[in-house]
């Protein structure tokens, strides 16, 4: 059977053209809606109300509106599967206000408020949540940036780098565009997200960094294309082997979990795009601006 063989490097204007795309309307929505931040990072109040019989979210919504709380989220819970009540969350973050609120509400359709489960987060903690994020955020690029840089060289980290910008703001702009709540299981999934993408980068990497060592005869552009297709069915079964997991669970998994599994599996799918079409195209055209490089381009590269 004829081995596959597919040429990212002469389609690379193509990929580009994608991502451009693609990055457009994720950082559009981003300007136009901005992100929807959960009360852990704003500030507010949840109740988890238990299931009643004859109540229905759109019962418990019109009832949160009535009692004047209009700003609030309702998600029906489940377990096995099955119903078993409503979280409620709101920016109110007076507790008395909110109190009196839920209070209304579970009277007006006749839930009992004894299993309930009620938790408030002041704005500062909030914002203490939303520091922690950036610092955690910034100090892992660093990291990544130091570390690459030392293994193999600095053009790595920074097209590396490029990469995972490219995939984090593509996961932030399809949040923006959905409008789905932001949580501090969404961070997680980012920072999940980098390590996944950079896995796939550094596979990649490797092998051209091999192959450099060797490299005659050929172009740097041919031979870095020629070394991803030598990892493409690793990076096929990896992708894969991650993706399908994620899936699962965004299918059967609990609202939280399902917060987590929806942002890692945009991640996983623009992480794998991304080392392939992103990160290594910009790294073989930066390393053919060097002099030993750009004779063997001249000599060796296909007229384009």
């Amino acid at each position: 059977m004829r081995k596959v063989y597919i040429d990212f490097m002469g389609n690379r204007k193509w990929l580009f053209m994608l991502s451009g795309i693609v990055l457009t309307i994720a950082i559009g929505a981003l300007l136009v809606r901005g992100l929807t931040f959960g009360i852990e990072f704003r500030g507010g109040t949840s109740i988890k109300l238990p299931q009643t019989a004859g109540v229905t979210t759109e019962k418990v919504d019109a009832a949160l509106r009535k009692a004047g709380m209009s700003d609030a989220i309702v998600q029906s819970t489940l377990t096995s599967g099955r119903p078993d009540g409503w979280l409620i969350r709101s920016g109110v973050s007076d507790t008395n206000k909110a109190a009196a609120v839920f209070d209304n509400v579970a009277k007006d359709l006749g839930i009992s408020l004894k299993d309930a489960q009620t938790s408030t987060i002041a704005p500062s903690y909030g914002a203490s949540i939303t520091n922690a994020a950036m610092l955690a955020l910034i100090v892992s690029i660093a990291a990544i940036l130091i570390y690459i840089s030392v293994r193999f060289e600095y053009k790595m980290s920074i097209t590396a780098v490029i990469a995972l910008v490219h995939d984090a703001v593509i996961t932030l702009g399809i949040y923006a565009l959905v409008g789905r709540e932001v949580t501090p299981n969404t961070v997680a999934a980012l920072l999940s997200i980098l390590g996944y993408s950079l896995y796939d980068t550094i596979v990649v990497f490797h092998r051209i960094r091999e192959n450099t060592q060797s490299l005659q005869k050929t172009s740097f552009m041919k031979m870095a294309n020629d070394s991803i297709n030598q990892v493409l069915a690793r990076w096929i079964n990896t992708g894969l082997s991650q993706i399908i997991p994620v899936v699962v669970l965004l299918s059967f998994g609990g609202d939280t979990l399902k917060d987590f599994a929806f942002a890692l599996l945009i991640g996983l799918i623009s992480g794998a795009y991304s080392s392939v079409a992103i990160a290594s195209p910009l790294y073989a055209m930066w390393k053919e601006t060097e002099p030993r490089y750009k004779a063997l381009k001249a000599r060796y590269a296909k007229a384009s």
